[in-house]
């Protein structure tokens, strides 16, 4: 079984960030909610225990049974963490006098302490809490101190169970990864070797196993996702895994050919199916966001049901889901964390469809994916296109999806990724697309007064989509694509550049 570290989330914005780090170490992380821990087994070889919004002097705030753990397997508990297990084990932890945010130099007490070796006497970390550990257990010694904070790291006695106020999993504390990794190999003792050529053999033993001689149905989308599940399910059920590619009439503009066409050759079982009609029926009238992702989720669904049924003893629905469709869809803690938008590929299928699923990705993230598309040997024009949202432009175009807004906006996205790529800079966005937007704006063409539609162009940079930033496009390339788009889109008069980050913002509008 794969060595894994154990991340119990009590609802930590940065706790995906510590499985992040740990996988960047090839070695395998789980995030579990706080109240759902698994049976600790012997492939788990520590657990860390995230930071939380809580304070742990609150009532509500999580509580958990570490009898099964501490002493047991290696742990390390992160801001929260570690004031748990000292407010739990007979310290005292109480509101700090002034709220340390930020940057923080830590002294260390002990620079042979196995979780602090290599770090040097002083190195700079992130803090973010309101709480201080101001004693500690009789059988805790301090390892580490910051100005303002006397107890900001500790070991227990005769254990290999440690605690630090601050964030090592943050870019800002120059030495988090020597601590994470000190704690992940030197302590818990994990093996690096999660790669994606493991991966690839552990996942595809485990779908042979799981899936026998059933058949599987699973939507293409010409994406990095669905392209590279559906290697993976070739590569364990051969022919009996049935690709369908959906025209949704959402797709970009000759999507629905092309990508057809670049799966020639894959030795994947396509079929095409064209049910543009089916969505713009199912969109009309509809402008709230979720109603209009619920509407497409809806039809996506009663499309491959219609389909499963010519496919004799079809018994599972494959997709392309990826960890941070499951995070931004479900919460990951069951408690704090909140629900920002709906996915069509996640939460299960109605009673009435009689398919199982099947999520070959789900627990990995999107660099992630491309990295065990590499080693499956998939095309780099397939791994490097950039993310598409699974509604497509249903929720690029604000307010009522028609046919015509379609038509323009697929237009102006044709004109923007194209002029990316003729300036080489394609490759250097995360992804890109254009919005419409819902309303009229005044213009001048010739000597006429123009009342027509306006849209936005959104380019970030990103590594996962958890976190985004706005890419600083060069002002003559920006130049370039909003006179072509007005010159060339007839219906359009306006083009506006989104510079908001993630968070605040998402990554798309809807």
């Amino acid at each position: 079984m794969q060595d894994t570290i154990l991340i119990l989330d009590f609802g930590s914005q940065y706790t995906q960030l510590i499985a992040r780090r740990v996988r960047e170490l090839n070695v395998y992380s789980e995030i579990h909610p706080w109240d759902k821990c698994p049976e600790i087994t012997s492939n788990i070889k520590g657990v860390i225990l995230s930071g939380s919004p809580f304070s742990v002097r609150d009532e509500k705030a999580p509580k958990i049974d570490l009898s099964k753990i501490k002493g047991k397997v290696p742990l390390l508990g992160v801001c929260f963490g570690a004031q748990y297990m000292a407010h739990n084990f007979g310290g005292e932890v109480a509101a700090s006098d002034t709220r340390e945010y930020g940057r923080a130099n830590i002294v260390s007490h002990n620079s042979e302490n196995d979780l602090l070796k290599g770090i040097g006497e002083q190195s700079q970390v992130w803090m973010s809490h309101g709480d201080s550990i101001k004693t500690l257990p009789s059988n805790f010694d301090v390892i580490a101190s910051t100005a303002d904070v006397k107890n900001a790291a500790y070991s227990v006695q005769e254990e290999k169970t440690y605690g630090i106020q601050f964030h090592p999993e943050v870019y800002h504390s120059t030495d988090g990864a020597t601590i994470i990794f000190n704690f992940v190999v030197s302590i818990a003792g994990c093996l690096q070797d999660w790669t994606p050529d493991a991966f690839v053999d552990s996942t595809v033993d485990a779908l042979k196993e799981q899936l026998g001689d059933d058949r599987v149905i699973l939507g293409l989308s010409g994406g990095v996702d669905s392209t590279v599940a559906a290697t993976l399910l070739h590569h364990a059920i051969g022919s009996n895994l049935h690709c369908i590619f959906v025209n949704n009439g959402l797709l970009r503009k000759n999507e629905y050919a092309e990508v057809l066409e670049s799966y020639k050759g894959m030795g994947l079982n396509v079929k095409g199916v064209d049910a543009s009609e089916l969505f713009y029926s199912a969109l009309k009238g509809l402008t709230d966001p979720e109603e209009k992702r619920k509407a497409i989720g809806k039809v996506f669904v009663d499309v491959f049901d219609e389909e499963s049924k010519l496919v004799e003893n079809a018994k599972w629905l494959g997709q392309g889901t990826i960890y941070p469709d499951v995070i931004e869809s479900v919460s990951v803690t069951g408690g704090p964390s909140q629900t920002i938008k709906s996915h069509h590929n996640v939460g299960g299928l109605p009673d009435y469809m009689k398919l199982k699923v099947v999520e070959p990705l789900k627990s990995l993230f999107k660099d992630e994916v491309r990295r065990v598309g590499k080693s499956l040997g998939i095309s780099p024009a397939i791994l490097g296109r950039h993310p598409f949202p699974g509604p497509g432009l249903g929720i690029r175009i604000l307010g009522e999806v028609t046919p015509d807004k379609v038509a323009i906006l697929q237009e102006v996205d044709a004109v923007f990724i194209g002029e990316l790529k003729s300036a080489g800079l394609y490759d250097e966005v995360w992804q890109a697309g254009a919005i419409f937007l819902p309303v009229n704006t005044v213009g001048v063409m010739g000597d006429e007064r123009t009342y027509e539609n306006a849209v936005a162009l959104r380019a970030v940079t990103s590594t996962d989509g958890m976190t985004a930033d706005w890419c600083h496009l060069p002002y003559e390339v920006l130049g370039k694509i909003s006179n072509k788009i007005i010159n060339q889109v007839k219906g359009i008069n306006r083009v506006t550049y989104d510079i908001s980050s993630k968070p605040p913002a998402t990554i798309e509008w809807e």
